[in-house]
């Protein structure tokens, strides 16, 4: 299988994760126009599984190095495979929430609130994994000056979005959006340590018996999402936190186009994860989520510029918005040098 050799490299890896994190958000967007959030997010969910599966199959069973994805997953011990589901049905849950969040109050509110929020949490999740499984971990000072300068970043965020101009969203919705976003933070910040107790994130080529690689954890990750989303799912097209109820006959008169662009986002995702568990034994559990996760900065480009969610804001609004990107842009530099 594909395995990264030296920290640089998987520093790029983690940079192509914070791109992919950043940017699926932006198919939701494209489908929005027709297309109800509830919907996409099925098909997003299948993108994610199929794509796993894609990976499993290429990347993670070619080459001498490590074992195979069918011989790895068939050597699983129980826990570990719990403990992937586990983290994949708690992904969904806070995933929902976001994709919730974004189509109420956009990619550049709903991701530096839900996502940054979901970065200062988890690394220190992750941290304590990879102390107890005696992973790499970086420097702790450097480490805690990174977040510290991101939650600076997401304070930015949240004073810019009480101050954005006429919107079609009612204030009430818009703070509903912010809140979605807040809760969606707190439980995606665990997802990932769940699946990084069950991978030997201190060697790839010979794991432990009974720990996986990150591919097949990519794969056991994804079905946990697929299967909770039958309840997830189900339950927020019948009471949607927006709008009107929606029927999964709705749902499949979607056309096909419309459909693919929600493949496309759990695609994106997906390659970004996988990096992400790929990079995990050169960077160290805490340095690869940590640099995946200044997706909200990348969201927050696309929200600003691309999708003009900040248009006829009020007066120094953007001030707080540049200030936010070089707060993200600080913080993460910190996080690259921690782990080096």
């Amino acid at each position: 299988m594909f395995i990264v050799s030296s920290y640089t490299l998987a520093v790029v890896l983690c940079f192509v994760t914070m791109l992919c994190w950043g940017s699926w958000g932006n198919t939701q967007k494209l489908a929005a126009k027709s297309w109800r959030y509830e919907f996409f997010y099925w098909d997003y969910v299948i993108g994610l599984v199929l794509f796993s599966l894609l990976l499993a199959f290429t990347a993670g069973s070619i080459g001498s190095q490590g074992r195979p994805f069918l011989a790895d997953l068939a050597q699983a011990s129980a826990s570990s495979i719990l403990w992937i589901v586990v983290g994949g049905i708690i992904f969904n849950a806070s995933n929902i929430l976001l994709s919730a969040s974004i189509s109420i109050a956009g990619m550049s509110v709903a991701f530096p609130l839900g996502v940054g929020l979901a970065l200062v949490l988890g690394v220190v999740n992750n941290y304590r994994v990879a102390v107890q499984q005696g992973s790499k971990t970086g420097d702790l000072a450097l480490l805690a000056i990174g977040v510290a300068l991101v939650v600076c970043a997401i304070v930015c965020n949240g004073i810019a979005a009480g101050k954005k101009g006429d919107s079609k969203v009612s204030k009430v919705d818009q703070r509903k959006g912010i809140i979605l976003a807040l809760i969606a933070g707190v439980v995606m910040s665990f997802f990932s340590s769940f699946v990084m107790r069950a991978m030997d994130t201190t060697n790839f080529v010979a794991p432990a018996a009974g720990k996986v690689t990150p591919y097949t954890a990519i794969v056991l990750f994804s079905l946990g999402v697929f299967l909770s989303n039958f309840v997830f799912n189900t339950i927020v097209m019948k009471k949607p936190f927006v709008g009107e109820p929606v029927s999964y006959k709705q749902y499949f008169s979607g056309d096909f186009k419309t459909h693919l662009v929600g493949v496309l986002g759990g695609c994106i995702w997906c390659l970004g994860t996988s990096l992400s568990y790929i990079t995990a034994e050169k960077a160290g559990p805490a340095v690869s989520y940590a640099l995946g996760q200044g997706a909200p900065m990348i969201a927050a480009i696309w929200g600003v510029f691309v999708w003009k969610e900040f248009k006829g804001a009020k007066k120094g609004v953007y001030g707080l918005l540049g200030l936010m990107f070089c707060l993200f842009i600080a913080g993460l530099a910190c996080i690259v040098v921690a782990g080096n």
